[in-house]
């Protein structure tokens, strides 16, 4: 419930604090008094998008709080939590404030906030309505949003199950397009794999060819030199003097009282190293044993995979992996056929999923088209409209994320007249009634929201207006309601009156609102009933109004 709305410096508001009843709440005045300047004070703070030009002229700075008496179970709640604030005594404020330049700050809880967040919370705090809604009746596309409120329909499971089916089309159709692709590509493939096949290339092995090729290029300069070195350390040399002496001297030891000991040990050490070089070199010499073909197969290799590198624009090292990509890619065209099957399937189960829920999902829109069109029926009797008929059209127009319906409200106003679209047949004043008459069956739907009809009644008068004001009584007995009107009629029900005036002072314009009390409300609709002068006839009348 709106509990509170304080107004400073809004066009031709200086200061105002208006605090709301539950139940009926009527906005009475002259035209051009300053009404539709509170519903513009209330939009700003609520986010709703509207006039620029809002802040009082010579002002710094417009601003208006709303506050809101909501329960802990009451659906902005949920919004505060997700937004991580917390509700504490069951009050939420909010606060919003604009500079003349047109920069705007918003406020929760005095916590700032987006604009953003102040419209998700009014969704679900406040409900405008007036003779021209775009929001409910003329707005063909809410049409289905309405009759699913009536319902208390839950579309999580139809969303669910049309996504699923979005997602099984997504893959399919990705799958049939890499399949087609595949396919044109199909004998590079074959012809690619086959090639790295045949030649097998290793990781690696393109470097180690690479030296075994250099080493055995250079290899017979090289071993002329090794070979030499091995001669010079053979017996015939090196070693056979080396032992020569050894022998020697190991001869005369024992003649040269010890004296031999230390260089015949230098000596056995040397021959040692001498034979572990001998034995190195010789290995090296086998080593450098070819046969030249080794070469030109070692060069031809290295050629090849170097030359099939450069083909497919990879590293040497990598073919070995490119061809894995490769066999992976014929595997998919291979077993391509398979995979769409399954996933035809899939696609298919889905649907079946989907056409379940939308069908069951159908049958409750046309039971609660019915049961709408009969309260309808019976709503628009007391409003004068007992010969209109209100008809909700449920009709196929295709599978979708809320179903395969196509919802349209249709009436006919007159005796033999065709029914069409609501917005197309209905005057402005019987628009208005089936407005109140559709927002009377909503009514369990507006737990907790403030709804706010402007000029709901304009285009009635006499008896029309009379139960017109009737309905929004009963209305407002679920819900709290403010109403601007001009009716007499209509201002009489309500359960509490404010004034909207306009003064001027000092060349200053200002419009005030003040609370009526009984004696008061007498005077402002006889005022409504008989214009300036007030006679004592309207007087009696507006009395004769109030208490029936």
């Amino acid at each position: 419930m709106l509990r509170g709305l304080y107004i400073r410096n809004m066009l031709l508001i200086d200061r105002l604090d208006l605090e709301f009843q539950a139940g009926l709440n009527v906005l009475t005045g002259e035209t051009g008094a300053g009404k539709s300047i509170l519903l513009d004070s209330l939009g700003f703070v609520l986010g709703w998008r509207g006039r620029a030009d809002l802040v009082r002229k010579g002002a710094d700075q417009g601003e208006v709080t709303a506050v809101f008496d909501i329960a802990s179970d009451h659906p902005a709640a949920a919004i505060l939590a997700e937004h991580d604030f917390t509700l504490e005594d069951d009050e939420l404020i909010l606060r919003r404030t604009n500079t003349p330049d047109g920069r705007k700050t918003a406020f929760v809880n005095d916590r700032r906030v987006s604009g953003d967040v102040l419209r998700l919370l009014s969704e679900k705090l406040v409900e405008l309505h007036g003779q021209h809604d775009d929001r409910g009746l003329l707005d063909a596309k809410g049409h289905r949003g309405l009759l699913d409120a009536f319902a208390g329909l839950n579309l999580g499971p139809v969303r669910k199950a049309w996504s699923t089916v979005r997602g099984a089309q997504k893959t399919l159709d990705a799958a049939k397009t890499a399949l087609e692709e595949a396919k044109v590509d199909a004998d590079f493939l074959r012809h690619a794999v086959k090639e790295l096949d045949d030649l097998s290339p290793e990781a690696g092995e393109e470097a180690a060819l690479d030296a075994k090729r250099r080493l055995m290029q250079g290899a017979e300069k090289v071993r002329e030199d090794i070979a030499k070195a091995s001669h010079a350390l053979g017996t015939d040399a090196a070693e056979g003097a080396m032992m020569d002496a050894l022998r020697w001297l190991e001869e005369s030891a024992d003649s040269t009282e010890g004296r031999l000991e230390e260089p015949i040990a230098a000596l056995a050490r040397a021959a040692s190293e001498l034979a572990d070089a001998q034995r190195g070199v010789d290995d090296c010499l086998r080593a450098l044993d070819f046969n030249p073909l080794e070469l030109e197969a070692a060069e031809e290799r290295l050629f090849a995979i170097r030359d099939l590198a450069r083909k497919h624009s990879v590293l040497p090292d990598t073919l070995a992996e490119f061809a894995d990509e490769l066999r992976a890619r014929l595997n998919a065209i291979d077993t391509g056929a398979d995979q769409i099957a399954e996933l035809e399937a899939e696609l298919a189960a889905a649907k079946a999923v989907y056409n379940g829920i939308a069908d069951k999902l159908t049958v409750q829109r046309q039971k609660a088209a019915a049961k709408l069109d009969k309260a309808m029926a019976a709503e628009l009797k007391p409003l004068k409209m007992e010969r209109a008929v209100f008809t909700t059209d449920v009709t196929d127009v295709g599978a979708g994320a809320e179903g395969r319906d196509l919802v349209a409200f249709t009436v006919a106003t007159n005796p033999g007249a065709p029914s069409g679209p609501i917005e197309k047949i209905a005057s402005g004043g019987e628009l208005s009634r089936f407005l109140l008459a559709l927002k009377v069956c909503l009514t369990r739907q507006n737990e907790g929201v403030t709804l706010i009809f402007d000029e709901i009644d304009r285009g009635v008068g006499g008896a029309t207006a009379d139960a017109v004001g009737r309905r929004l009584a009963v209305l407002a007995e679920s819900a709290q309601i403010l109403v601007v009107t001009h009716s007499p009629q209509v201002a009489a029900q309500g359960a509490h009156q404010w004034q909207v005036s306009k003064a001027v002072s000092k060349g200053v314009t200002t419009s005030t609102v003040a609370k009526l009390d009984d004696g008061e409300r007498t005077t402002e609709i006889a005022r409504m009933l008989a214009g300036d002068v007030i006679t004592p006839e309207a007087e009696a009348a507006a009395q004769a109004l109030l208490q029936r």
